[in-house]
């Protein structure tokens, strides 16, 4: 089919939960309609390439399904029965509720929730402008970050590394733990690069056979959980082989003779048996990143996915460390810059208006909270309203079988402000219609790389759909709140934000749409010491340090956690009657529960499935194609059977969140996952399940 003509083309940003945060063209046909998205070619991270769904966004902009109006509850809270009315009505009886509720149960039985829908900040945080006015219960934010970022900060001190661009100029790039080919197309972009302009080796660590590991020279596949054995037995070997750069080591890390006895019981022997990797294997990697001082770590997040995963992700960054690659361009590691952009954002969450000491309730444990957990609910009331926005608990969250029975409580008041009617809008009260990210204001920061970038309204709203920051400024009025902050627009919370940080005025950003954020180069590769008060590398990590330094809340007792880098065996066991590990990874076509609505990225994913190896389908009988149960203790899912050997043998794998109503019983893949918060300081575990699998009742 021919593409519209394009009158002119904008600049924008891809708004979603992505460390690339691609800076986008976008094909503007007319006023209220896009053509072609493509990624920025002058972009020098983008350079060129997006994603698939991305480039097929004018299918979400332009859904017969989009959300147009404000809708009222008619029927069975889940039945998504409604009936339209005004947004009028909509906020007085918003309004109203939280009022009576507030009177009734006090301020922090409301609790509004939210995430990463859009990684606007102005959008996406100004929630938390309401919260502070008015004392709601505060949301800890662990669903994404809460096991990486704490391993990573508890090595460096800082949440940030070596330039990503700087993976074209190595000799080895190492993606651990992430299928960039699925989830950050941009990695390859740069990693391909190396390998043919340098003839740099890929190494991909993963838990099966991805799309990733496809394109690697040394695909390590290892158990889900394991990484930190994997890690401390190649740091084992660099000892052994006389291949540590002691030298670096003396200088910039806390390297001792305890830490080295430790190291000396992680032989690659001890390593094999946990990881299912076998000791060539090990060697071989430690061998390469030893001799190839130019070797570049990209540590994702998926790895950490565990209950052990703050341990492996400051077990993987070690080894950077003990080989000195942060010496040189093109060697290092990262995670995220999300420690560095250094914003003054208190004109979007309202901070200087906080009431009170609300209590902090955990997004991960969304289910036991709203099911009436004392512990979960830090030993206060219940949550009787909520109004939630940019995400999808009732798909995303773990325990889906807790998280439905909350939103199923007719005591419950909800508002959700969504751009389709998702699993959860359908336990709403009152639907609220939003914009996307195309028709509003806002900007981005990039975990994944160095620059803060801006995307402007680009085209006109549809239907009565409101802003983020408009529905929660409506609200706030409503309720009698009056301070100017509620009655500011979008594009000027932009520019205070900037000027309050010393950012350029944004009428300069705007001839760019950027602001460039890079730390310079020796900063970023930590070449004058570490972020620690004694500039140091903590190959002993003193994780108080880390929650002072963060904020975090302790969810274990400190003592329990290991003193070294190392495996921390604490993942949920299997057994007789739980005998797979099973990991709910990414798929290519959906973004968590986001694009699970397009028809493109409906076709490429086709029904939710199971991978499983043929070793272990062919004893239970299971067949390709054919339905099979999964579960545990926390209930069962039917998907359909994909017969591969492209994963180890007791490792199952699930790729994507579907819709619940697109499983055969209704019922999507978090109703297997666990809610419990992980050490040290919560988290959530979405790869770290144990559960049963035999053929499906067809009945």
């Amino acid at each position: 089919m021919n593409q519209p003509i394009a009158i002119r083309t904008a600049r924008s940003v891809c708004p979603h939960d992505c460390p690339s945060a691609c800076a986008l063209d976008v094909d503007i046909v007319d006023t209220h309609t896009i053509g072609r998205v493509r990624g920025a070619k002058d972009d020098p991270y983008t350079a060129g390439v997006i994603c698939e769904k991305v480039a097929r966004y004018a299918e979400r902009v332009h859904h017969p399904e989009r959300l147009m109006h404000p809708l009222r509850r008619t029927g069975p809270k889940g039945s998504g029965q409604f009936e339209r009315i005004t947004w009028d009505e909509a906020l007085d009886e918003i309004a109203a509720r939280f009022t009576a509720i507030q009177a009734e149960h006090g301020a922090e039985s409301i609790w509004p929730y939210f995430y990463a829908g859009t990684m606007g900040h102005v959008q996406r945080d100004g929630i938390d402008r309401l919260r502070a006015a008015k004392g709601y219960s505060r949301q800890y934010e662990t669903i994404c970050i809460g096991t990486s970022w704490p391993g990573y900060i508890a090595g460096t001190g800082l949440l940030g590394g070596v330039n990503p661009e700087q993976m074209a100029e190595s000799d080895c790039v190492v993606i651990w733990g992430t299928n960039a080919v699925h989830t950050q197309v941009n990695v390859m972009t740069h990693a391909m690069r190396a390998r043919k302009e340098r003839g740099a080796k890929i190494v991909v660590i993963d838990v099966y056979e991805t799309a990733t590991m496809a394109q690697a020279d040394m695909g390590l596949m290892l158990r889900p959980g394991t990484d930190g054995a994997l890690a401390v037995a190649v740091m084992h070997v660099l000892l052994r082989d006389n291949l540590a750069d002691r030298a670096y080591m003396e200088k910039y890390t806390d390297f001792s003779p305890e830490f080295e006895a430790h190291l000396a019981t992680r032989t690659p022997e001890w390593a094999a048996e946990i990881t299912g990797l076998s000791v060539a294997q090990i060697t071989e990697f430690a061998h390469l990143v030893g001799t190839t001082p130019r070797s570049y770590f990209r540590l994702g997040y998926g790895f950490t996915r565990q209950r052990n995963g703050s341990t492996s992700m400051h077990a993987a960054l070690c080894i950077p460390a003990m080989t000195g690659a942060w010496q040189h361009r093109g060697g290092g590691a990262f995670h995220s810059n999300s420690g560095t952009w250094q914003l003054d954002k208190s004109a979007i969450n309202g901070a200087r208006m906080q009431k009170g000491e609300p209590r902090w309730l955990d997004m991960s444990e969304i289910g036991p909270i709203l099911t009436g957990d004392a512990k979960a609910l830090k030993h206060g009331g219940p949550v009787k309203a909520m109004i939630v926005q940019n995400t999808n608990p009732a798909a995303v969250a773990p325990d889906q079988t807790l998280t439905h029975r909350g939103f199923a409580r007719e005591d419950l008041f909800l508002v959700v402000h969504e751009q389709f009617m998702t699993e959860t809008a359908e336990f709403a009260d009152i639907v609220l219609p939003a914009t996307m990210f195309l028709e509003h204001n806002d900007y981005y920061t990039r975990g994944g790389h160095t620059r803060v970038l801006y995307g402007p309204a680009v085209i006109q709203r549809p239907g009565e759909t409101r802003s983020n920051h408009e529905v929660i400024n409506a609200i706030a009025l409503r309720l009698g709140l009056d301070d100017d902050i509620f009655k500011t627009i979008d594009r000027d919370v932009v520019a205070e934000t900037f000027r309050r940080s010393g950012y350029p005025a944004l009428e300069e950003v705007e001839k760019t749409g950027f602001v460039d954020r890079e730390r310079p180069d020796a900063a970023a590769r930590f070449a004058d010491g570490f972020a620690w008060p004694d500039r140091r590398f903590r190959f002993a990590p003193n994780w108080q340090d880390v929650a002072d330094r963060k904020g975090y809340l302790w969810t274990c007792d400190p003592a329990e956690l290991p003193r070294f880098a190392d495996h921390w065996a604490i993942n949920e066991p299997t057994d007789a009657d739980h005998p797979f590990r099973l990991a709910t990874s990414p798929a290519r076509a959906f973004l968590n529960s986001t694009f699970n609505e397009t028809p493109g990225s409906q076709k490429r994913e086709g029904v939710p499935s199971l991978f499983i190896h043929p070793g272990d389908a062919a004893p239970l009988g299971i067949v390709d194609g054919e339905f099979v149960a999964v579960g545990n203790i926390r209930g069962s899912v039917d998907l359909t059977a994909r017969i591969r050997t492209g994963l180890p043998r007791g490792v199952v794998i699930a790729e994507g969140l579907h819709q619940n109503k697109a499983h055969r019983k209704g019922k999507g893949i978090n109703t297997l996952t666990n809610a419990t918060p992980a050490p040290p300081f919560g988290g959530a575990t979405f790869h770290d399940a144990a559960v049963w699998v035999r053929r499906a009742d067809t009945q």
